[in-house]
């Protein structure tokens, strides 16, 4: 089974590992497209103005370009301890004991901007990026990685993907059609036999989806195992439209 997260826009500062080494990163077929998209990142914040209108940053997220232009220089820390926020807040992957974390590192992709999809415990700098942005002297970041992401996965071979992301990052790394895999969206009863998207709330069940897998480490290798895990776990998933999985919080 292979997890795909979202990165998060809140990252934690710091680190103490040795700077970032694209190869020695999950997917390391990836290197060459992490290396033009952060490349391109330092050039641009190499520029405070430029980079403050390119990333769309607020006066109090300026300090957020020195990060870039440090990006091949700073020190690391484990790509699910960088990313804070609601998702990873429920995670708590900080909290978890040894065996629950090496769990998310054989399991856990965590689908970034400048680095497509890193471990969870592959160690990343700080940075600021959105799947959205388009970085001068490059394509798209949809043009950069779809394609090659794609090809990273399927040579990947996962018995079974669940996709946990937002739709920007799916559309960063599409899931090869011969790959099982189901997409997760999280909603709530609208009554009727409706359902109505969530969003704070969407964030946290992943998180806590995710720390109880982690947690119980349950052998899953299709759709038919995870949904028999998660109603034993106390989680309560349907099929939807689209072969969406629908996760009820």
């Amino acid at each position: 089974m292979l997890l795909l997260l979202p990165p998060s826009e809140t990252k934690r500062p710091g680190g103490k590992g040795a700077p970032v080494a694209f190869d020695t990163l999950a997917l390391p077929v990836l290197a060459p497209q992490r290396s033009a998209v952060s490349d391109a990142l330092i050039a641009l914040s190499g520029d405070e103005v430029a980079a403050a209108r390119v990333l769309k940053l607020s006066a109090k997220q300026r300090g957020d370009i020195a990060a870039n232009v440090a990006l091949r220089t700073a020190p690391t820390m484990p790509a699910v301890d960088r990313y804070t926020g609601v998702l990873f807040d429920a995670l708590a992957a900080d909290a978890l004991d040894g065996a629950a974390r090496r769990w998310l590192g054989r399991h856990v992709l965590i689908h970034s901007a400048p680095f497509g999809p890193v471990g969870a415990l592959d160690r990343i700098p700080a940075y600021r990026l959105a799947a959205g942005t388009s970085l001068p002297g490059l394509p798209s970041l949809k043009k950069v990685w779809a394609e090659a992401v794609s090809g990273a996965l399927a040579t990947a071979e996962p018995a079974f993907v669940l996709d946990l992301r937002s739709e920007a990052y799916r559309a960063l790394g599409p899931i090869p059609s011969d790959v099982s895999s189901a997409y997760v969206r999280v909603v709530t009863d609208a009554g009727g036999g409706a359902v109505r998207a969530l969003n704070h709330f969407n964030k946290h069940a992943k998180g806590a989806l995710v720390r109880a897998l982690a947690e119980q480490r349950p052998r899953v290798r299709s759709l038919a195992d995870f949904a028999g895990w998660a109603e034993g776990a106390g989680f309560r998933v349907e099929g939807g439209p689209d072969e969406e999985l629908l996760l009820f919080a």
